[in-house]
């Protein structure tokens, strides 16, 4: 889903004849946007996936709101954050948690890291400098998580595209859990992804005489230098100067190797660093991130000194598999 040149027309929406739609029970999206132009943009492509826009305005309407209903989805536009904005996305992050009502924010490079710090609550969708094409997709990857009795969908195609990114990342899951031995790998049917669950403790086992000892598992070997994973790094990167980049985007792994290193060297990592690091467009990057959070192989921690901003770690079952594949190298 790198370069996204897609048009508009290119995603056609149908509507699923379910009790919900039979009902008169239509999908209730609210568009906040202070630039006025993209804030009729979005209502078009809302009103053409045949939603029912219930409130359309400017950022500082969202603090003025009061008790007013966000709807079912709430898009939100937010290029720069400043005091007044960062409140605003605060209390939508909040009430939308709540309410279970889905975000679709975007913004820019330069105000990802406060964006992202402001929403730790309600899973947003974050995108990164969209193209229109790109508003559509996460609409409809969005519409495609509401209620099944009100779900309107994208043409199957646009459908398995979307779900080609979770699977995927079902794979690295697994992947990892081969690499680190002791988990459970367990299927979350809310997200649609892969959790472990922690096996840390010891085993139990019998002896020959029937006693019963604690057995102690195998100790996690060390993490590799520093800069040995920078030098597997750099080597990576040096590819996209002899061909095409796209050939090679692993934006997974470039995300898993740039944690670890970062680990060793006991630096912390900014979402925007590591969209930086994954290699690919940064709506992109910040879909895998999502999805590598709910597969449990990254979390997000919040600076206590500055809760405008947050980080991305390796778990510990995470960092276990990077110290075991890095250990059976030759």
């Amino acid at each position: 889903m790198n370069g996204m040149d897609f048009q508009q027309q290119d995603f056609s929406y149908s509507v699923r004849p379910t009790d919900g739609a039979m009902s008169g029970l239509p999908v209730a999206i609210s568009i906040f946007a202070d630039r006025g132009h993209l804030r009729a943009t979005m209502q078009e492509d809302a009103q053409a996936a045949r939603l029912t826009v219930t409130a359309a305005g400017s950022l500082a309407d969202l603090l003025e709101s009061g008790a007013r209903p966000l709807g079912d989805i709430v898009l939100v536009d937010c290029p720069q954050v400043d005091a007044r904005a960062a409140a605003a996305l605060t209390r939508l992050d909040q009430r939308a948690a709540r309410c279970e009502a889905r975000l679709i924010v975007s913004t820019s490079v330069d105000a990802l890291d406060e964006v992202f710090a402001c929403m730790d609550q309600s899973a947003p969708v974050l995108l990164v400098n969209p193209s229109r094409a790109e508003r559509v997709i996460a609409l409809g990857q969005v519409l495609s998580s509401v209620s099944p009795t009100r779900l309107r969908e994208l043409s199957e195609d646009d459908r398995l595209m979307l779900l080609r990114l979770s699977e995927q990342v079902g794979q690295i899951a697994g992947r990892i859990e081969h690499l680190a031995p002791g988990g459970t790998q367990v299927k979350d049917a809310g997200l649609g992804a892969f959790r472990f669950a922690d096996h840390t403790s010891d085993r139990l086992v019998e002896g020959p005489n029937g006693a019963v000892t604690a057995k102690k598992r195998a100790a996690r070997p060390a993490l590799p230098d520093a800069r040995l994973v920078r030098k597997i790094i750099r080597q990576r990167q040096q590819r996209a100067r002899h061909f095409n980049a796209g050939l090679f985007a692993d934006p997974a792994w470039d995300m898993l190797l740039d944690l670890t290193a970062a680990r060793v060297e006991h630096k912390r990592v900014s979402v925007t660093s590591l969209c930086i690091a994954s290699g690919v467009p940064p709506t992109t990057a910040l879909r895998w991130i999502g999805q590598m959070i709910d597969a449990g192989l990254f979390v997000r921690l919040c600076d206590d000194s500055d809760r405008r901003r947050a980080f991305i770690e390796l778990t510990d079952k995470a960092v276990d598999a990077m110290a075991r594949y890095f250990a059976d190298m030759p």
